[in-house]
């Protein structure tokens, strides 16, 4: 089958999806952490403490471990024009609530729910994964992730200005607002302008695959196994914030959440079961067979890729600040812009990793990112007062740009292990990216910036074992007719 040519620039086809669902991604990441920039201002508003700011930035990555599961299973049933449409709509709604919260306790439990939107990502991986061939599937999920993510960039240039400008007593809350708008306008023009499939693969009669279906018992075991870290960081979170000096939780209710919380896990588990036991007592027909060693070892890479950033990006400004406020005398300003060499790189490398996937083959783009993001590490593990700051930037830039382009192949692998279930794969997969950025920062309260460098540097090196287990995902797809014919649809040119 023919590939038809990828133009970038386009607003036709596939280009006009893959700019719609960036663009659906950006301001998603636009409100999930429009708080960042304006914590200041919020803080001399509201009178909150250090604490309380600590449990807030807590609590905006909580809720996305167990909405991007969600998501990814809602996605394969509904397809992405009502789900990317729907999720924008709903969390607006925690957005206004931030904007209009008066005291610590209203602040926290709409930041709380507005970590949802963290579950839009696992859409686009969906539908981008549908309308791109393998050949190109790698760039275009890189320039959807790089361009979204870019968003927490924008956020932080924009809405201190805005807020300014609206007002130095509430401008931060009309800022935040605007971001709720733009959301509510965004899913009206999304659900006006996106098809879930190509038309040479809308008049087929697609059977999504049923939520949780796993092709052998020692799979089943594996994907039991794999959403214990999951429920892990969700009870590891309850525990924090029920320690904390201003704790939000009493220990009766941290009690509760933590039975929920594993009450939940056995639930999932026995559905687990219940929905495979059957089809796993006879052998499983190819067209439905795939590996689910390969969503555990995405997932744990993923794991050290986006959830060690997230937590680096927390603690980038102060340990830049505390490194050289004496010896180079910069201020906290300078601070910030030093660390903002650390995200700024993702509008490319995450683009130039998945495009670099598509040609070198999947698994070893993931093997020499991970390689290059732990030397990454390991370096910035040797940052000292005494470096140029120069060094220091070139050294974080390195470390970034590995990070980034890793996560690029990661996603460049994901929709090609099998589509019709992408979005659970992708749930589970950017889960795991949460889940780690929450165990990152946890981690981050009990170490010195060198000895958490040294971690992730060693988590890395760690998972280049796993990689090796890897098996490059194959180039076509099975599709079943209404009349039952199955026919091979190939992804790549010949």
């Amino acid at each position: 089958m023919s590939i038809a040519p990828f133009k970038l620039f386009s607003l036709q086809g596939k280009a006009k999806i893959l700019h719609l669902n960036w663009l659906a991604f950006f301001i998603s990441f636009v409100i999930w952490f429009n708080h960042a920039p304006l914590l200041m201002l919020i803080q001399q508003d509201l009178q909150i403490s250090d604490a309380d700011i600590e449990i807030i930035l807590l609590l905006n990555v909580a809720l996305a471990i167990p909405a991007r599961v969600v998501t990814g299973l809602l996605v394969d049933r509904f397809g992405a024009r009502i789900s990317y449409s729907v999720l924008l709509a709903v969390c607006s709604l925690p957005c206004f609530m931030f904007a209009m919260a008066d005291d610590f306790a209203e602040l926290a439990w709409s930041r709380f729910l507005l970590g949802f939107i963290g579950a839009s990502f696992v859409v686009g991986v969906r539908i981008i994964g549908d309308w791109f061939p393998s050949s190109q599937m790698g760039f275009a999920e890189g320039i959807y992730a790089g361009w979204g993510n870019f968003g927490s960039a924008a956020a932080a240039i924009a809405l201190p200005g805005l807020a300014l400008y609206l007002g130095e007593e509430n401008g931060w809350r009309y800022a935040v607002a605007v971001t709720g708008c733009l959301a509510l306008v965004f899913s009206l023009v999304y659900y006006r302008n996106v098809e879930n499939l190509p038309p040479e693969l809308a008049g087929l009669n697609v059977r999504h695959a049923n939520s949780m279906e796993v092709a052998s018992v020692q799979d089943l075991f594996l994907y039991m196994l794999s959403l214990l870290p999951l429920y892990a960081s969700l009870s590891l979170l309850t525990w924090k914030l029920s320690t904390l000096p201003n704790t939000l939780l009493s220990t009766a209710w941290a009690a509760a959440l933590h039975t929920g919380i594993w009450l939940l896990f056995f639930g999932h588990a026995h559905k687990l079961v219940g929905t495979n036991a059957a089809r796993l007592s006879q052998p499983v027909p190819e067209i439905h067979q795939y590996r689910y060693k390969q969503v555990f070892i995405l997932a744990v890479c993923y794991l050290m890729t986006f959830g060690s950033k997230l937590a680096v990006l927390s603690m980038l400004p102060m340990f830049f600040f505390n490194t050289f406020r004496d010896s180079q005398q910069i201020g906290m300003l300078d601070a910030g812009l030093l660390a903002s060499s650390f995200v700024i790189t993702n509008i490319i490398a995450r683009p130039a990793g998945g495009w670099l996937s598509d040609r070198i083959g999947r698994r070893l783009s993931i093997l020499l990112f991970t390689t290059g993001l732990a030397l990454g590490y390991l370096l910035m593990a040797q940052i000292s007062t005494d470096w140029p700051i120069a060094l220091a930037v070139l050294v974080t830039l390195f470390c970034a740009v590995f990070m980034q382009a890793a996560e690029g192949a990661i996603f460049a692998f994901v929709p090609l292990i099998r589509r019709a279930i992408t979005g659970e794969v992708a749930g589970i997969v950017g889960a795991y990216g949460n889940a780690g950025a929450i165990i990152f920062l946890i981690a981050l309260t009990f170490l010195t910036p060198t000895s958490f460098f040294l971690v992730l540097g060693a988590g890395c090196l760690l998972s280049l074992g796993l990689i090796m287990w890897l098996e490059e995902p194959r180039n076509f797809m099975n599709q079943i007719l209404p009349d039952g014919t199955i026919i091979k649809i190939e992804l790549e040119s010949e």
